[in-house]
């Protein structure tokens, strides 16, 4: 840990209400989530982490996991094996501190390490999100397709990157 940051640490039980209320504050660009989902989903979870107290959070899946998001289906179609970033969530008083960079970057390391190749992600195209366009651009995603999804109501790309 580099001095005077928090930790990036596993999430466990007691951390659920927290992450499903800072999830909740998030829903229109994620999605809204009930307790039992989110305790179900973190089950099925490939990695999850926090920073501190909970500034900031990451749930992904492998190809393996039981999720029926659409999004997380798409990749199914396409790729026999990667990893899945299903949400990263950065606190409004964190952010800024490079949260989401590094909860990436300690994903990319995890990913790799278990053997694992290919990480992929989606970002909202419609309603538009540039800021996580850019985002993912920095960190070496490309675009591999786009979908619109929920009866019409939202739209999406698709990102992968290449781990070396």
């Amino acid at each position: 840990m580099t001095e005077g940051r928090s930790p990036i640490d596993r999430v466990s039980p007691e951390d659920e209400p927290a992450i499903l209320a800072l999830n909740n504050e998030h829903a229109a660009e994620l999605s809204w989530l009930e307790a039992e989902r989110l305790s179900f989903l973190l089950g099925e979870a490939f990695y999850a982490r926090r920073i501190g107290a909970l500034e900031a959070f990451i749930m992904t899946f492998d190809q393996d996991a039981d999720y029926d998001s659409p999004n997380f289906l798409w990749f199914c179609e396409r790729y026999p094996r990667f990893v899945y970033v299903d949400r990263v969530v950065v606190a409004a008083a964190a952010r800024g501190l490079g949260h989401a960079r590094r909860l990436y970057e300690d994903l990319f390391e995890y990913v790799a390490r278990s053997g694992q190749a290919i990480v992929t992600c989606e970002v909202n195209a419609d309603p538009p999100n540039p800021a996580s366009d850019a985002f993912h651009a920095a960190l070496g995603f490309a675009e591999v397709g786009d979908a619109v999804i929920h009866g019409g109501k939202k739209a999406v790309r698709y990102y992968l990157r290449q781990l070396a």
